[in-house]
């Protein structure tokens, strides 16, 4: 039976597809991943209790690896999630982002062209590559309006470029030579095992620890949010109804500003688990130096997605927060592996550590 290969699958979302794609299809699944500082076995523990799962340690740029894989699982369908995402370490490291995003990507599209191409004709048909990608390649927007499917990119940070680059060069793999790929944009997920540099986790912990609470400029950056959950779904959905050639959102239509969510965090910190003071962790709150180069919004149109891929999110925000703050509580042992590689410093001052602009946008 074939496989479905799920690069980065033992990161935040690639770990959570794994667990969704082993409930819900017959097919094996086999995950490649190199465990870099966001990639944890420990996310991967849930699904080793199945037969159907396979592990496999390395690098999407490992050419010779990935042909292997490719081969020795029969691989039916690739979901590439393998990426470097946070914006403010692209920030301090730019060109490492474009080698893992870009060239990472090219490498592998490579090795899976010339697997494809040598599959008989009606496997070759059903094959599908798709490519995770993320809002933030349309740019910036103002208060008003969302981003479409057909949009120009116009990325800002490292990251993004780095990630808009990649998409380029996964469509030109179709236009060039006909390999069926999917491209998928999501809005800011949240929810269990996100990697503490990300916004919401960050927040909890900082928060338990007593530590105070960044928020960079004045807060008022509005993201859309969506569950991990609800995004697994989405992707299970483009494995079963994606057409090639289009790109799919998965949007919530769920916007709040970073400040929003950080009171959100906090209201909830504060009946779930009190301070010992008795103050409101609302009070821990600082507002610091901007990002350089800040989008202001984001937010996708997605319903022709929804309707196309008969999906849509079901967690609401406030229930997918309080799932969320409760995972953290009852996992100090994940936490403590996360503390490793991280500390919940700042990051993104740039190359050299230097102050970031007093007046990024």
């Amino acid at each position: 039976m074939p496989a479905v290969l799920v690069t980065g699958g033992a990161g935040f979302i690639g770990s959570h597809l794994v667990d969704w794609l082993l409930a819900n299809i017959p097919d094996p699944v086999v995950v490649l991943d190199r465990l870099d500082y966001a990639g944890l076995e420990a996310n991967l523990e849930p699904a080793r209790h199945s037969p159907r799962f396979c592990f496999v340690r390395g690098d999407v740029a490992d050419q010779s690896l990935v042909r292997q894989v490719l081969a020795e699982h029969q691989v039916g369908a690739v979901v590439h999630l393998a990426a470097l995402t946070h914006v403010d370490r692209s920030i301090d490291a730019p060109s490492q982002f474009v080698a893992a995003n870009t060239l990472g990507t090219a490498r592998l599209l490579e090795e899976v062209l010339r697997y494809w191409s040598a599959l008989p004709q009606p496997q070759r048909r059903r094959f599908r590559f798709v490519h995770m990608s993320t809002d933030e390649v349309y740019g910036s927007l103002g208060p008003q309006g969302h981003f479409g499917t057909e949009d120009p990119l116009r990325p800002n940070s490292p990251y993004a470029a780095s990630k808009a680059a990649a998409d380029h060069v996964v469509q030109s793999f179709l236009a060039t030579y006909g390999l069926p790929v999917v491209l998928v944009r999501a809005c800011n997920n949240y929810g269990p095992r996100q990697f503490p540099e990300k916004l919401v986790p960050l927040m909890i912990l900082r928060a338990l620890d007593e530590q105070p609470l960044p928020v960079y400029g004045s807060g008022e950056n509005v993201r859309e949010w969506i569950h991990v959950h609800d995004t697994a779904r989405g992707l299970g959905a483009v494995l079963s109804r994606g057409e090639p050639g289009r790109v799919y959102h998965l949007g919530s239509g769920c916007e709040r500003s970073n400040l929003e969510i950080v009171r959100s965090v906090c209201r909830l910190l504060d009946r779930i688990r009190p301070r010992p003071n008795g103050e409101r962790y609302e009070h821990l709150i600082r507002f610091v130096s901007d990002r350089p180069g800040h989008d202001f919004r984001y937010a996708l149109a997605s319903a022709q997605s929804w309707q196309l891929l008969h999906w849509q999110p079901e967690t609401t925000l406030e229930d997918g927060l309080e799932q969320t703050i409760r995972w953290y509580l009852d996992h100090p042992e994940w936490v403590e592996r996360t503390r490793t590689s991280y500390q919940g410093q700042r990051l993104g001052l740039g190359p050299g550590g230097q102050k970031p602009s007093q007046h990024a946008t």
